[in-house]
């Protein structure tokens, strides 16, 4: 049996809604999934990998002063910055703060930093298509994230603190 939209008359014809994984959704408490802490005290959770369309969606914690390698995504990626500021030291006057939205074309390089006289830790979620390519100041490919690779990485990461990283929504592989 076939749903119809309520943004499409019946005359209309019509609107098959497409589902994956079934017919419940999934629903993650803020801190159900654990975070994963990094040496320069980033933290990060990966919420959700399509192994199958190369997507990634994370939230990430940053301290005041902390700065992500110069990278460009080979997709387009959405972000929320749920509490603190960020930005692109490309483009300083924009600036992310709490409520913000940002969508970033495939192949925008960028070097993210958080301001270091923030007064509050910075919380961003992000949604990735594709891989992150990290570079150096003459181009040259650093190293190379993905959907697979950001997931492995986790799921040892967190291994290692003795946390379960089972929960993560994966779709494909």
């Amino acid at each position: 049996m076939a749903e119809t939209s309520p943004l499409n008359a019946p005359d209309e014809g019509e609107f098959r809604l497409q589902r994956a994984g079934g017919d419940s959704t999934v629903h993650f408490g803020r801190d159900e999934l654990p975070w994963l802490e990094g040496e320069d005290g980033t933290r990060l959770q990966v919420l959700h990998v399509d192994l199958n369309q190369g997507l990634w969606v994370l939230r990430v914690r940053w301290q005041p002063g902390c700065q992500v390698a110069t990278h460009y995504h080979t997709g387009p990626v959405y972000a929320v910055t749920h509490s603190g500021c960020w930005y692109y030291r490309e483009y300083p006057e924009t600036r992310n703060t709490a409520g913000s939205y940002l969508y970033e074309p495939a192949h925008a390089m960028h070097t993210l930093v958080v301001p270091e006289d923030n007064e509050e830790e910075t919380e961003v979620w992000f949604a990735i298509h594709g891989a992150n390519i990290d570079v150096d100041g003459d181009g040259k490919v650093l190293g190379v994230l993905d959907a697979k690779s950001v997931l492995e990485m986790y799921r040892e990461g967190c291994a290692r603190m003795g946390k379960d990283a089972g929960g993560t929504l994966v779709v494909g592989g």
